[in-house]
């Protein structure tokens, strides 16, 4: 079996600032939760997932916020974008999609550990992880565990990792704690660029294993003296910011294998869910009901 595992927070962003919004009858934007919930019948009825599982940031902080002051919050986040998110939940379960609303934990670290989870099962013969976020290719494993921007139809093995980035998945956190995340609110170390940084840990792989010192670095880049001071004068800048970009794969998620199973979706739900969003064409759009 295939397991599809859909960043609903991703989707939600993307389909708010997309398409063209949409009022419900009650003045309420909910344009993006109406894209949401029609992408996912399309995954089940034109993409032929039969496992699901989706997470959602139902909040925007997470304990990160308490290891970093500058990292990312709902500060200056759209309020009618902020208020679709309990709707967005509410519609994917209806659907009956298993929904991880996260809270101490964000969206990315509840998909993290269910590829880690998932993927160990021998039934399982791939994990798919629906979403072109740069974070979640830490996850990724060989071509078992691949992430998949349904947008444009990639699929983004371990090779595609490396292409991208020039580093290995595994990599990947030590590689944005270099060169920052801007979308995480991660500022980065100085002077360490994209290109610089992958060939650096192309050759070392982990932050740990440069040396401080350069004339012992083993691989030629530009501008080493200076990029190696900077590392050896913000060491401790680095290990927290790797720590932010590291995905935790020990989220406390209930549900099993079977329970991701996509059985069809509930029909008085989703006709509430149509009815309240002012448009009852959903339904007509779902293959199966449970």
């Amino acid at each position: 079996m295939r397991i599809h595992l859909v960043d609903g927070t991703y989707e939600l962003f993307r389909a708010y600032y997309g398409p063209p919004g949409r009022r419900a009858p009650d003045g309420r934007e909910i344009g993006a939760t109406l894209a949401l919930a029609r992408s996912l019948v399309g995954l089940v009825r034109d993409e032929g997932a039969t496992h699901v599982g989706v997470a959602f940031d139902h909040v925007v902080e997470s304990f990160r916020n308490e290891l970093f002051d500058g990292y990312k919050t709902g500060v200056g986040l759209d309020p009618e974008l902020t208020a679709q998110f309990p709707l967005a939940e509410r519609a994917a379960a209806a659907l009956g999609c298993t929904v991880w609303p996260m809270v101490e934990f964000e969206a990315d670290d509840a998909l993290a550990t269910a590829a880690a989870r998932f993927s160990g099962d021998e039934r399982v013969e791939r994990v798919l992880i629906c979403t072109p976020d740069k974070d979640l290719a830490q996850c990724v494993r060989g071509e078992r565990v691949v992430g998949v921007d349904r947008r444009r139809g990639n699929v983004i093995d371990e090779a595609a990792v490396v292409e991208k980035f020039g580093v290995s998945p595994t990599s990947i956190p030590d590689w944005l704690a270099l060169v920052g995340d801007s979308a995480d609110g991660i500022p980065g170390i100085p002077r360490w660029g994209a290109r610089s940084t992958s060939t650096v840990l192309g050759h070392y792989r982990f932050i740990e294993r440069i040396p401080d010192d350069v004339s012992r670095w083993g691989v030629r880049v530009r501008g080493a003296a200076g990029l190696a001071e900077n590392l050896s004068k913000r060491r401790p800048e680095a290990a927290l910011y790797k720590k932010l970009a590291t995905l935790r794969t020990d989220v406390p998620l209930e549900e099993g294998l079977d329970d991701l199973e996509w059985k069809g979706a509930r029909r008085a739900e989703v006709d509430d869910l149509g009815r309240a969003m002012g448009d009852e064409s959903l339904a007509s759009r779902v293959p199966r009901w449970r």
